[in-house]
């Protein structure tokens, strides 16, 4: 962490040291990345994580397109940590290793189940054009109803924040792990 100093958990006020534990004992496994610089502000971080939490592992979504939408966020704000955090769970997650090196090579990829199309337009188009056309709209809407529609919306914009985060403070990747992507 190179704009922050690190959290010492040993170190942090009450507050603090509860959020660090709710989050370490959570589906996550340990308080890493994002957590690490938003701990500094416990309220904050206890209301973020606990929203990550709802959209991560608490959504009609399986992990397979979760995941996909992690990765299309994280690529397209070049965030290595994010991407570095997602990769795996994307592929234990049954996302095929052709869609995840597309995404990495900032391409389409040439073949996706009917429900991957309509999550990357969904996404694609309202990340890249700060809007999404009615008929990728409607095709995610036929794909995952009206619920998987605001669901998509917020774990796209969940993941923006996440990015966001990891990028202005400079969270990369462990040490020695080569470049995601450029």
């Amino acid at each position: 962490m190179s704009r922050l100093q690190p959290v010492d958990p040993a170190t942090l006020p009450p507050e603090g040291r509860a959020v660090y534990d709710k989050i370490a004992n959570s589906p996550r496994g340990g308080v890493r990345g994002p957590f690490l610089a938003l701990l500094h502000v416990p309220e904050m971080c206890d209301r973020i994580q606990h929203l990550g939490a709802q959209l991560r592992y608490g959504t009609s979504f399986e992990p397979r397109l979760s995941e996909m939408t992690i990765l299309l966020v994280a690529r397209h704000f070049n965030c290595q940590y994010e991407w570095f955090a997602h990769e795996q769970h994307a592929q234990k997650g049954g996302l095929a290793q052709t869609i995840i090196e597309a995404i990495r090579e900032r391409r389409r990829p040439d073949t996706m189940k009917t429900d991957e199309t309509a999550l990357y337009d969904y996404v694609t188009e309202l990340i890249t054009h700060n809007s999404i056309s009615n008929v990728s709209y409607q095709r995610a809407h036929e794909a995952f109803g009206q619920r998987g529609v605001v669901e998509l919306a917020g774990l796209a914009g969940y993941y923006i924040m996440i990015a966001m985060t990891l990028l202005a403070h400079d969270l990369q990747p462990p040490a020695g792990t080569p470049p995601l992507f450029k």
